[in-house]
């Protein structure tokens, strides 16, 4: 039943894929943005699920990678004079840049004290670039008006859909996510279902067991951590190449980039490739239901969270999980073949 419906839902999610990058012909700009927003939520959140649920690493300082990745894209574009799709690339290697010095702090802590030490990382890194005066200092900066109309690819779109360059932006950054989050889903389950995917699994549920093995804990979880760091930076560039202004408590907001990206991953499934979607959405429809609530809206958040951490544990998906066998991204291993004997026992 499982791998039916997992074919199943290939040929939907190519439907779905299809469809996602005809929206800009009969969704309006502001549908348009609202799809962003949940892309670019969708690969932050899958991109902590990897950490997190797959890697044992519970991160709270990932505003670090979406706000340095922010701020190189600015830097590049506004100092050196660059394209800012060219800075988006700026903006993931610099946040790999990031990863490796800080990953020697934080690979030496454990359990509380690495999340911990993530959110320090993040903090001094907003601080440190709100003294930029060149970057706008504690106030921020904005993307050029003329770049923005002279993007790569602006232009096409522009003619292409009749639109002015600013919703041709909007257009161009969707897509952008699309690839983004199609990409990222698609690495993290091949991933996965590799071999180092399997010894990713092993160092989260026994990192001892898994060294008796041969699987070296520390190298595959900094792999991860460098990993996550890349699609994260380059992420955080392109959400600011479409909002067009950063500023540092913007850039590195716990809220905006950790905090809704955890309640995503809790809600839709930690340890899921299916849950951040799950999660991403229920967040959409929350946010659309509660945002004119004020402060309500944060206690409604709150209150799903700790009823869903109740009465289904392992999140949505995981509940479905539980009662159809379904897996739509199956990537668990099971034992296959007869019983295991000892030579010389029957």
């Amino acid at each position: 039943m499982g791998r039916h419906a997992s074919l199943a839902f290939l040929l939907v999610a190519v439907l779905v894929v299809a469809l996602a990058f005809a929206a800009p012909l009969f969704v309006p700009r502001r549908g348009i943005q609202d799809l962003f927003f949940i892309l670019t939520l969708l690969v932050l959140a899958q991109c902590w699920n990897l950490l997190a649920g797959y890697a044992g690493l519970v991160s709270v300082g990932q505003q670090a990678f979406v706000g340095l990745g922010a701020y190189a894209m600015v830097g590049s574009v506004v100092q050196l004079g660059l394209d800012p799709l060219a800075g988006i690339a700026v903006g993931g290697l610099c946040a790999v840049l990031l990863a490796i010095p800080t990953g020697y702090f934080v690979f030496r802590l454990q359990g509380a004290y690495f999340a911990i030490g993530t959110w320090v990382i993040a903090e001094v890194v907003r601080l440190a670039l709100a003294q930029f005066k060149a970057l706008g200092g504690g106030t921020g900066t904005s993307l050029p008006a003329p770049v923005m109309r002279d993007m790569w690819g602006v232009g096409l779109v522009s003619k292409l859909f009749g639109v002015r360059s600013a919703q041709a932006v909007d257009i161009l950054c969707y897509w952008l996510a699309v690839m983004l989050a199609v990409g990222s889903i698609v690495f993290i389950y091949k991933l996965l279902r590799s071999r180092q995917g399997l010894g990713l699994a092993a160092v989260r549920d026994n990192q001892q067991a898994a060294r008796a093995v041969g699987v070296n804990a520390l190298r595959i979880r900094s792999a991860v951590y460098l990993i996550s760091a890349l699609i994260t930076g380059v992420t955080g560039a392109l959400i600011y190449v479409q909002k067009a202004h950063i500023s540092p408590d913007a850039a590195f907001s716990v809220t905006d980039w950790t905090a809704y990206v955890i309640f995503i991953v809790v809600i839709g499934g930690i340890g899921t490739v299916e849950g951040p979607i799950i999660g991403v959405i229920v967040l959409y429809i929350l946010q659309a239901l509660l945002a004119d609530y004020g402060s309500w809206y944060l206690l409604g958040l709150g209150l799903v969270g700790i009823c869903v951490m109740l009465f289904a544990p392992r999140g949505l998906w995981g509940l479905v999980t539980e009662r159809t066998g379904i897996q739509l991204f199956p990537v668990r291993r099971t034992l296959t073949g007869g019983p295991i004997t000892t030579p010389g026992r029957t």
